[in-house]
């Protein structure tokens, strides 16, 4: 019995790492709604690219450019949390606890 729960650790640890390389593959991207500001994200929350339209670089407009900045950065940050909920509880099912 001892083995067979070494077993299916042994095939969770290789889901999971399987899943980590997963979300290091995966890119992530959002943009502001008039779409001058674009951030892409890999599965890990790790920064991939920035991009930001030139008109928004003025100094008159700098408020209105960290505002934005702001909201699509979360945007990304909040859709790559959820892939990685999603495969985390892929592998936290395959633990056979209750209510996972």
């Amino acid at each position: 019995m001892a083995f067979e729960k070494f077993k299916k650790l042994y095939e969770l640890q290789k889901k999971a790492k399987t899943i980590q390389k997963d979300l290091r593959d995966t890119i992530v991207s959002a943009q502001s709604a008039d779409g001058k500001i674009k951030v892409a994200f890999n599965g890990e929350q790790k920064i991939e690219s920035v991009e930001i339209s030139e008109d928004l670089l003025d100094p008159q407009r700098k408020k209105e450019l960290e505002t934005s900045l702001l909201r699509v950065i979360q945007d990304a940050i909040s859709k790559v949390q959820k892939i990685a909920a999603e495969k985390a509880k892929e592998v936290m099912g395959g633990l056979g606890l209750p209510g996972l």
